[in-house]
């Protein structure tokens, strides 16, 4: 009897990823054979953006590589609650570094790969905001500044959240975390400190470079696997809402991370070389209250004494992004 496939129109584990489409357009996540690089047993938190982005780029990554990957992990949540000691839920070879050398370590590894002849496996460095921003910003610019043939994906949830939600070089401003306090006349986190690692990584002209959100998990897969066909440093900046940290509901998490997008807030790109190559551009603009008001780290701008002036320079951030990537609908600028 001639071999004919079965189509399932049922609402489950498969919907997420297009079931219904041919086998060839469906995404990683929605092929039986999905290599589960981060599988069950793990304790993130309900709603966990981080856990989510994991999973779908590491999975793209070993369908890119046909299996042949190696992750290096930087200490934070990621590392956390996927490796409580003596368990583990990863399903590649897997090494954890510390909070600041992921980039270094990661580095090492290809070069030991390079020594040793064996050009066809690949390296993937992974760390939240904190091991990249910050401890690890050092690092991530040698491997940058060295061309070295490492893929390093930042899970950005905007504070160390494993260590007690503190502030990052990612907090955003006006957020109150537990060391930017809503105190005095700028309450929450100062405006103009941190930095943009993807302009950072941009400005080292590296082959590639691109922003994404766990709410657009087909461009997440397609990014990672544009990047693994490039050779060289490569960097990749993951929108990852964090329920606990934010104090959002756990079944906002896809939708904060639309509205990022959507505000203009988080511009989501790609660039080769330094230069900007494709924009994701909004669908429909909405103002950053929309995104501010279900988070409750962002309370004290509303509630008996607002502030809308701290709004507004929020809102004036959004639009800068906005004029600066370009991210209207043509016709709409």
């Amino acid at each position: 009897m001639t071999f004919q496939e079965i189509k399932l129109y049922q609402t489950g584990t498969f919907v997420v990823g297009n079931r219904l489409l041919d086998p060839q357009q469906r995404s990683v996540q929605a092929r039986t054979g999905r290599s589960n690089s981060l599988t069950s047993g793990h304790r993130a938190c309900q709603g966990c953006g981080e856990a989510l982005g994991a999973r779908y780029v590491l999975d793209a990554a070993m369908r890119a590589t046909d299996g042949r990957l190696v992750a290096v992990n930087s200490t934070g949540c990621l590392e956390v609650f996927s490796t409580p000691y003596p368990e583990s839920s990863w399903q590649l070879p897997w090494l954890h570094s510390l909070f600041g050398n992921g980039p270094a370590v990661a580095s090492g590894v290809a070069a030991a790969l390079r020594a040793s002849g064996r050009d066809d496996i690949r390296v993937i460095g992974q760390a939240g905001d904190g091991g990249t921003v910050d401890i690890g910003f050092g690092t991530l610019s040698g491997m940058f500044e060295r061309n070295d043939d490492v893929l390093f994906v930042c899970y950005d949830n905007e504070g160390y959240m494993n260590t007690g939600v503190q502030r990052s070089g990612a907090t955003p401003p006006g957020a109150a975390t537990n060391t930017t306090k809503v105190l005095g006349h700028h309450p929450g986190n100062a405006f103009g400190q941190g930095k943009s690692v993807p302009l950072i990584a941009m400005a080292h002209e590296i082959p590639y470079v691109a922003t994404a959100t766990v709410a657009e998990l087909r461009d997440l897969e397609h990014k990672v696997e544009k990047a693994m066909t490039f050779r060289g440093a490569r960097y990749l900046h993951v929108f990852v809402p964090c329920p606990l940290g934010w104090g959002a509901a756990s079944a906002d998490t896809i939708k904060l991370a639309r509205l990022a997008k959507e505000t203009g807030i988080f511009p989501v790109f790609e660039a080769e070389g330094g230069q900007v190559t494709e924009v994701s551009r909004i669908r429909r603009q909405v103002p950053v209250e929309d995104y501010l008001r279900p988070q409750r780290r962002y309370a004290h701008l509303f509630g008996d004494n607002p502030r809308p002036d701290v709004v507004a320079r929020i809102q004036a951030g959004a639009d800068r992004n906005i004029a600066r990537f370009g991210l209207l609908p043509e016709g709409d600028a």
